[in-house]
């Protein structure tokens, strides 16, 4: 945070915001999500909106939290209390929907925002997008029509560097619209951070029934996606196939590595979803059964795992998901898998999971 001049005043001048709220002298140099530290650690994060009442909602990490009006004027406002170490997005939600801020230059989609406080650690090679700009997108496409998970999608293919090792991205969709995973891969290559990859984007039609606990998103990816991939024309080496997943995409991920062994034997995997069992329709919490799911159950039943490289990553401000996450990272470890086990500065949000994604790719790979 910038130094405050000598004598500036107003209210929101502790924030580096002097000026009385809601003038045009004050809207003109106006910035947000602003934080300071607060008194006994962590920090209180000043948002500001322009002409109407919002509710801040954040990702998965604290309940949404309503604007204040300032006074009589067009300010709205809120001090956010927030913990050492945390990258969040939020949104604003008014009764026409959900907004992104405009005070902030750092956007996640048309209608997202991402804050940070100042000692959440840095995402290198991942660019500052906004929210009027318009992500890039691989030219060469997939039409992919699958017998064994029924409909059609489209899935991008885009090789990093002149291509290489395949690194499918799960939720793809998300990474191509919402984050700017093509731009980062290209800037980690030329960095010298990881070696040319080739991406391709492999989205969601119904996230709950194709990564649960069962064969057939990975039997298609098997017999149909790669082959199709491989005769794209694109430079691709499907033989050093990395799978990145993010919560309910890291426990498929996981499911892959365990079940086609001789397909997936690289993983990265962000807050797998590790809490997944059968019979959650019966439960009214989820997280609340047998420590590692699905998952534990199976890696208890003793599979050998030598040849797997797998890369666990999950948010620290994730206290639920923490438990779960644990026993299968110890379990896959005692299979013999090669793992690495990270935390990051975030609750279950893939502003978080940006940096463990390249990182996390680039370890697998080595």
């Amino acid at each position: 945070m910038t130094g405050l001049a000598a004598g500036a005043t107003g209210p929101f001048a502790g924030f580096g915001l002097p000026g009385e709220p809601g003038t045009d002298a004050f809207w003109a140099a106006a910035r947000s999500p602003v934080p300071r530290r607060a008194e006994g650690g962590g920090w209180v994060t000043l948002f500001l909106r322009r002409g109407s009442p919002a509710d801040i909602a954040f990702e998965s990490w604290s309940q949404p939290v309503p604007l204040r009006r300032w006074g009589a004027t067009d300010c709205w406002y809120a001090e956010v209390p927030m913990p050492a170490r945390l990258r969040v997005t939020y949104r604003f939600i008014t009764d026409e929907g959900a907004h992104a801020d405009p005070l902030n230059p750092s956007a996640a989609g048309g209608d997202r925002s991402i804050a940070a406080t100042p000692d959440a650690p840095a995402q290198p090679y991942w660019p500052l997008v906004g929210v009027d700009d318009i992500l890039p997108v691989p030219a060469t496409r997939l039409r992919w029509t699958s017998a064994r998970l029924g409909g059609r999608r489209t899935v991008r293919v885009h090789p990093v560097g002149g291509g290489g090792p395949v690194v499918l991205l799960l939720d793809g969709d998300d990474w191509l619209y919402l984050h700017p995973a093509m731009t980062a891969f290209e800037a980690a290559v030329a960095g010298g951070a990881m070696e040319p990859v080739t991406l391709v984007f492999l989205p969601a039609k119904d996230r709950a029934a194709e990564f649960a606990w069962r064969p057939e998103l990975w039997e298609a990816v098997r017999d149909e996606l790669l082959p199709l991939v491989a005769g794209c024309g694109e430079p691709s080496d499907p033989d050093r196939l990395v799978v990145a997943g993010q919560s309910l995409g890291g426990l498929s991920a996981l499911y892959a590595a365990l079940e086609f062994p001789g397909l997936v034997s690289r993983v990265a995997c962000q807050s797998g979803s590790f809490w997944w069992a059968p019979g959650l329709a019966h439960r009214t919490d989820p997280l609340d059964g047998p420590a590692g799911g699905a998952a534990a159950a199976r890696l208890r039943e003793g599979p050998g795992l030598p040849g797997l490289r797998i890369a666990f990553d999950v948010g620290e401000h994730e206290t639920r998901m923490l438990p779960h996450c644990e026993v299968v990272e110890a379990l896959t470890e005692r299979a013999g898998a090669t793992v690495r086990v990270s935390r990051s500065a975030s609750g279950h949000d893939r502003a978080g999971w940006r940096h463990a994604l390249l990182r996390d790719v680039a370890w697998a790979l080595a």
